[in-house]
């Protein structure tokens, strides 16, 4: 979660996954169309949120206004989703109006804004054949653009934004629980993944290790249909002079690192291990490290972005 910006107070206590005893804990929600909005407050209301989709903002500041329950019980979270197509929309007022809000000694404030990079947003649209609704006559690519510029100002301004191009609705609804369930992990939640450099970065990690140094497998007759699962392969990355040094200091800094990351208060870590394709190399390192660090205590969950990929000899190649 990114710090909150100077022009948007960020109070203690008021972190999104963490019920406050005496504020009213409020959410923001926004984000470009076709990004997974809905999702996201489908996912808030079953965690106990009261949601409400395309609320008229201009009632916004009389709602957080309403007093607690009749029988002095306090109101539960809320979490209050808008975006272009709402009726009074204007940014500019929503940032004043969210600057007021957050300066509010009865209020904890956080605004998200779910993202998703344009390529994306048109796949989604082009596959549910809906109509763009900012696009008014234009193409879907124009719509997208038009409303980016539009929601610029709301975006740079929120604390928390969840960029949902690589993910899928399941990704989406896990992050949200992350971030906005009372319920913490008891542990520090560690994922180990692999992936292939050619085929993009993961969005969501927060360490990432790149593995291209070693000789590559898929140039050895023999191991190019194999995966680093298999035991040919990581014998011969093993082989490989630099592995070993590496992969210790690797797992030294990764030691040293996830024991202050929980301290700090963090609850989910993501490191990646990158090579070219995310078939070999990645894998192997990333099979290795999650059993090092299970030996150490911790229970990463493993996960192989690109292992079933086809392997591609015009990709490898120009990494050879």
């Amino acid at each position: 979660m990114a710090d909150a910006p100077p022009d948007l107070p960020h109070r203690q206590g008021a972190a999104p996954g963490s019920p406050s005893d005496d504020l009213q804990r409020l959410l923001l929600v926004t984000g470009m169309s076709g990004a997974g909005k809905s999702t996201a407050l489908d996912v808030l209301e079953d965690l106990g949120w009261e949601t409400i989709d395309n609320f008229p903002i201009r009632l916004l500041e009389r709602l957080v206004g309403e007093p607690a329950g009749e029988d002095g019980s306090e109101r539960g979270p809320l979490a209050i989703g808008f975006d272009s197509r709402t009726r009074g929309f204007a940014p500019g007022e929503i940032i004043e109006l969210v600057n007021d809000l957050s300066t509010r000694d009865s209020i904890a404030l956080t605004f998200l804004f779910v993202d998703c990079n344009g390529r994306e947003l048109e796949r989604r649209y082009n596959e549910t054949r809906r109509r763009h609704p900012m696009a008014h006559g234009r193409t879907v690519q124009e719509g997208i653009a038009a409303e980016r510029e539009l929601l610029g100002q709301l975006k740079s301004r929120a604390q928390v934004v969840v960029d949902t191009s690589a993910m899928t609705v399941n990704d989406l609804q896990g992050r949200v629980r992350d971030l906005f369930s009372d319920e913490a992990p008891a542990e520090l939640a560690l994922t180990i993944s692999s992936f292939g450099f050619a085929r993009g970065m993961p969005p969501l990690a927060d360490l990432v290790f790149d593995m291209r140094f070693l000789d590559n497998p898929h140039w050895v007759d023999g191991l190019r249909e194999l995966t680093g699962e298999d035991a040919a392969v990581g014998e011969h990355i093993r082989s490989d002079p630099a592995f070993a040094t590496v992969f210790d200091q690797i797992e030294q800094l990764l030691l040293t690192l996830l024991p202050r990351y929980e301290a700090q208060g963090k609850s989910y870590v993501h490191v990646a291990f990158g090579c070219t394709g995310g078939r070999h190399r990645s894998v192997y390192t990333a099979r290795a490290m999650a059993q090092a660090l299970r030996d150490a205590g911790f229970s990463p969950t493993v996960r192989h972005r690109n292992l079933a990929s086809r392997t591609a000899d015009e990709i490898e190649g120009r990494q050879r």
